[in-house]
């Protein structure tokens, strides 16, 4: 599988960045203030912030290793600053100046000269030339002292062993007890003119440019807010992912906030956004657009719940809050409330607008909006606006694991119909804010929840029909927990359910290959990979990892297999012509026999099975034979194209000695160990104890039953290649056998095909070989071909 966890470079590409080049600093801070970094020139960069309340505080860092960009990409770890200095141009506005008590400190994090733990707190006014809000500073890491008045308080930093150093902002009206102001205080840094100067100055950087992956990035601002765009692009592009980017707005960083009763809760009006987000965002999408990239900015029906109205959250029948389970938590907003979606269309538009301004497509994505359902199977159908929405069709549901009257899915149907109307009126609000007809509209679902197989009336409310095609440009799917699983046939399945449902065809589809979320588990990053391989063999033309982060800290490094072989042609088509019993049939093994000077014999077998090869000369009986056979061998363009053939000899599951049809009992399929979903079709010949096998890949899709421990079972599917995918993996010890009939893979043998109608006429035989294709676990399709 072309991809591998790469920990550290060894031997790629690199090249030499200043120590504290501006891309690489990021900010950080605690709730609820928010601030963000960009770079505005190749020496500068500027941090813009919105302060709360008077304890707000944030920092602007420089770590001393690299943790957060790919290993190919991360800049070298050298915690020595000795023998360099680091001096640079301050403006600021709106935060503590820098001659003030609690004026920007430079904190050092790092050790003494004995190995033991120290910070550092270094007063910049101490290094200043200029006023208090537009200085030279130059910091000297020989010199560099510690303390508040110089030289009396002097504290000497050891500048051998630093592991990281921030400068803190206030507000102006700092005092650390948590009083929150009438409403944010908006404020900026600019540090321009950066310059690294010394005999360490210079660090080595990642420079590795992988070829194009075919797929596309995710990303998300929750998960970048305190990174430069320009560092997140540099990734993206050095890493191959393609022209989309599909940018999660997020659901914690992006809003302004404003005091109400006893809190602070999101601001409604015209201005959703706050500063620092609307600055990143910007620059985010001029460069993007720059790099030959475009964005689909994705709003989701969730929002941080520390600010969230408690009106708008979608509770359940006891009043519990729909609440995510991140710490801290998101709260899912009522598609029926009109205030929470009011907000949104305002936050939406905003965001189109942002990527209108800056010269791109505007591409919008509606994310995973549905009516959530607790992890107890309760759904929260019941808030107060919800309750007042359904009126007399409320019910109660006490789990949508159970089966439901003719009263609870007419309930179902109608959230159905209402969470498609609030989907499609914040599409028509961002279409009608632009005043554009291009706006390009996407739907995210995510399939284990909506189209649990164990709930499978819980569609109703959140695959509503009212999303069929056309209501959306794009649809956009994901299933990152069956992937992980490999539950192939819970995948096969819902994405069956999905396209009879909603009617998208693959070449309007997106599909989201996951994310792994801890790094201990970074080996789900294989059956992830599988996942958006699978959905690019099915012809879905876009294809993301989410997201950048994980990515980028595992050290994924997904690469197109230069040297596979394309997806041999087949064409799913029979053979055209009937075969009689005169058709001869020829199994074909490769066996490489050494004999020794003393006569004896080394016998190897090369092929773990045989080859068919087949005459249909005989299948000749007409001239109308003539012309179907000449006109199926044009359109399969001679040998080019494989076909189905029924070989009249050997096309069943059971053997001719078997004796009367075994039902769904006929070959061994496999043993269930309680993890595995999928199982290949075979076919045993000669003794039980030592049997060749023989990998059944085209069978007849609606001539396939499978038993478990004797008796019949539903609950799989069948994927093409002859694979049987369970929606849930079989017990342990669980006996799998299937019965089926069967087709043979094969293509004509020659580019020339010579019919001579007088010599057919005076009954000689035409000779007309096919041969079979052998088809390698690599070639095989996992797209679902039956139920």
């Amino acid at each position: 599988m072309p991809f591998w966890l790469a920990e550290r470079r060894n031997g790629q590409d690199s090249d030499i960045i200043q120590r504290f080049d501006p891309r690489f600093w990021t900010v950080n801070f605690p709730r609820p203030m928010m601030a963000s970094v960009i770079t505005t020139a190749t020496d500068a960069l500027r941090i813009d912030a919105v302060f709360y309340d008077d304890a707000a505080l944030a920092g602007l860092i420089w770590e001393s290793e690299d943790i957060l960009d790919h290993p190919l990409l991360a800049y070298d770890t050298d915690r020595d600053y000795s023998h360099s200095s680091l001096s640079f141009h301050w403006r600021s506005h709106g935060i503590m100046p820098l001659n003030a008590v609690n004026g920007p400190t430079l904190t050092i994090e790092g050790r003494d000269a004995n190995g033991a733990p120290r910070s550092w707190f270094v007063r910049l006014w101490n290094y200043a030339q200029g006023s208090p809000e537009d200085a030279r500073i130059t910091l000297n890491f020989e010199q560099l002292d510690g303390g508040f008045l110089l030289p009396a308080e002097a504290d000497r930093v050891y500048a051998h062993d630093i592991d990281r150093m921030f400068i803190s902002l206030v507000p102006p009206q700092f005092t650390g007890s948590g009083t929150s102001f009438v409403s944010g205080v908006e404020a900026w840094v600019e540090i321009s003119d950066i310059v690294c100067a010394g005999e360490r100055a210079m660090l080595d950087i990642g420079d590795a440019m992988l070829p194009d992956t075919g797929l596309c990035m995710a990303t998300a601002y929750d998960d970048s807010f305190n990174q430069t765009p320009e560092r997140l692009l540099r990734a993206i592009g050095h890493l191959g992912y393609g022209e989309t980017i599909n940018h999660y707005v997020g659901m914690s960083h992006y809003f302004e906030l404003a005091p109400s009763g006893n809190g602070l809760f999101v601001a409604v009006g015209d201005n959703a956004l706050n500063q620092p987000c609307r600055q990143w965002h910007k620059d985010f999408a001029q460069r993007a657009k720059a790099a030959g990239h475009s964005l689909i900015f994705s709003l989701s029906y969730e929002l941080f719940d520390a600010h969230c109205f408690d009106d708008w959250k979608q509770r359940a029948e006891n009043g519990d809050p729909a609440l995510t389970g991140w710490v801290p938590p998101s709260a899912l907003l009522s598609p029926v409330h009109s205030g929470a979606m009011e907000y949104l269309q305002a936050v939406g538009c905003e965001f189109a607008q942002l990527l209108h301004d800056n010269g791109l497509p505007v591409r919008f994505q509606i994310g995973e909006p549905w009516w959530w359902v607790t992890f107890d199977g309760r759904i929260c159908l019941y808030d107060d606006a919800a309750r007042s929405a359904f009126g007399d069709l409320l019910v109660s549901i006490d789990t949508i694991f159970q089966p439901m009257d003719a009263a609870q899915k007419a309930l179902l149907d109608r959230a159905g119909e209402l969470l498609a109307q609030s989907t499609a009126d914040l599409g028509e609000a961002v279409r009608s804010h632009l005043g554009a007809a291009d706006v390009e509209l996407s739907i995210l679902i995510y399939l284990p929840t909506i189209a649990d197989p164990n709930a499978p009336d819980v569609l109703r409310a959140n695959i509503p029909v009212g999303w069929a095609r056309p209501a959306f440009d794009v649809l956009q799917l994901e299933d990152y927990d069956w992937a992980v699983a490999r539950q192939t046939g819970a995948r096969a399945r819902a994405l069956s359910l999905v396209a009879d449902r909603l009617g998208y065809p693959l070449h309007e589809q997106h599909y989201f290959a996951g994310f792994v979320l801890r790094p201990e588990d970074r080996g789900e990053w294989r059956p992830i990979v599988e996942a958006a391989e699978e959905a690019r063999s099915r012809m879905i033309p876009t294809v993301f990892f989410w997201a950048l982060p994980q990515v980028a800290r595992d050290g994924l490094t997904y690469f197109p297999d230069m040297g596979a072989s394309e997806m041999q042609a087949f064409d799913d088509v029979r053979f055209p012509l009937a075969l009689s019993q005169e058709v001869l049939a020829e199994a074909r093994f490769s066996t490489q026999i050494l004999t020794t000077s003393g006569g004896h014999e080394r016998r190897n077998s090369r092929w773990s099975d045989a080859l068919m090869r087949f005459d249909v000369g005989p299948a000749l009986r007409s001239e109308r034979d003539l012309a179907t056979l000449m006109a199926f061998y044009r359109a399969r363009r001679g040998p080019a194209r494989a076909f189905r053939l029924r070989d009249p000899f050997d096309y069943d599951s059971r053997q001719f000695d078997s004796g009367p049809d075994n039902g769904a009992a006929d070959q061994p399929l496999g043993i269930g160990n309680g993890e595995r979903s999928n199982f290949q079709l075979v076919k045993h010949y000669g003794p039980v104890d030592d049997p060749q096998i023989r990998r059944i890949t085209h069978p007849v899709a609606d001539q396939v039953a499978i038993s478990m421990d004797g008796e019949d079972v539903s609950g799989w599917m069948l994927l093409a290649g002859g694979v049987v995918a369970f929606d849930t993996p079989p017990p342990e010890g669980a006996i799998l056998r299937a019965h089926y009939v069967f087709d043979v893979p094969v293509r004509f043998a020659e580019d020339s095909l010579a019919i001579n109608a007088a010599t057919f006429a005076a009954g000689e035989a035409t000779s007309i070989v096919l041969v079979e294709v052998r088809q390698a676990d690599s070639d095989q399709e996992t797209g679902p071909i039956a139920a």
